[in-house]
């Protein structure tokens, strides 16, 4: 996973700054799942993100961002990799880069998912474009879903995977960013210390058992954080939040990237504001440090 460290690395591999290198794709990977999406669901999204129960119980569909509840992954607890991640519902491909982030995701609302329905997802590799870095060499495995109710597709989303080498066996935690930047001018902000209980019923909802995010001895001592990490999904969604609120309304599009690791234990400051008929939303660090980028539309 991303260190501190090595922001602009990763930035540059999901924007593709640098040239590329296509990797010729095989057979495609291709996988179809089933979910429902219940009133369990919308409950716990709920609770996780401190939304009015009552509010939420006179819904009728699922607030559109809600899906990453959907599609718990079924691989089975002898085949997850050795830092507990699962994967994106296909293999990610073999190129010797164990390490994995989730650098980005863009979705595409065409409709929206009603409660108690039966959602389809088909899941495809869509890219896979190889590249190096600073530490080396890097991939960046663009992941395509495409979720529909009763034949009609309703959410298309891409995720881009960063694949980066493997830490060297004893990292040294990553020292915390102490040089404070000057703050962003935004509409509306909002201030939260993500916790481990956070973290944990985020991890719980989505069913992610990527370690960074739960267990601090593995996250320190393996991968080299100074504490665990917060979700990227969760920093995204938080910030969907903050402007679903503003905008007063569902957004027709939405998508992010991360930039630097935000962890548990410290501040974050979610900020956005509105520009030409879209919003702007970003969550920053203590520093200032800008850690995801993200936009409504």
């Amino acid at each position: 996973m991303i260190q501190a460290g090595e922001r602009t690395e990763a930035a540059e591999a999901v924007q593709q700054d640098t040239p590329p290198q296509e990797r010729p794709m095989g057979p495609t990977a291709e996988a179809w799942t089933d979910d429902v999406a219940t009133p369990g669901l919308l409950r716990r999204m709920a609770a996780l993100l401190d939304r009015d129960g009552r509010e939420v119980a006179e819904r009728t569909v699922l607030p559109r961002g809600w899906h990453v509840g959907l599609f718990p992954t079924g691989l089975a607890q002898s085949a997850l990799r050795p830092d507990g991640y699962a994967g994106p519902g296909v293999a990610l491909p073999d190129l010797g880069l164990p390490r994995v982030m989730l650098g980005g995701r863009r979705a595409a609302y065409a409709g929206d998912i009603p409660l108690g329905a039966t959602v389809r997802r088909r899941t495809t590799i869509e890219s896979v474009t190889e590249k190096t870095g600073r530490s080396g060499g890097i991939a960046v495995v663009t992941v395509l879903h495409a979720l529909s109710v009763g034949g009609r597709e309703v959410v298309t989303e891409r995720e881009d995977y960063i694949l980066r080498q493997a830490a060297p066996p004893h990292p040294e935690p990553a020292a915390p960013r102490e040089e404070i930047r000057p703050p962003r001018p935004c509409d509306v902000a909002r201030t939260l210390v993500p916790d481990e209980t956070l973290l944990f019923r985020f991890c719980a909802v989505t069913f992610n058992a990527h370690r960074i995010h739960y267990d601090a001895p593995y996250a320190t001592g393996r991968e080299g954080y100074p504490a665990l990490v917060v979700n990227g999904a969760l920093t995204a969604l938080l910030a969907l939040e903050l402007v679903r609120e503003a905008a007063g309304r569902e957004p027709a599009a939405f998508g992010y990237r991360t930039l630097a690791p935000l962890h548990a234990g410290r501040p974050m400051h979610l900020k956005a504001r509105q520009e030409a008929g879209e919003w702007r939303a970003w969550a920053e660090d203590e520093t200032g440090t800008v850690a995801l980028e993200a936009t409504f539309r």
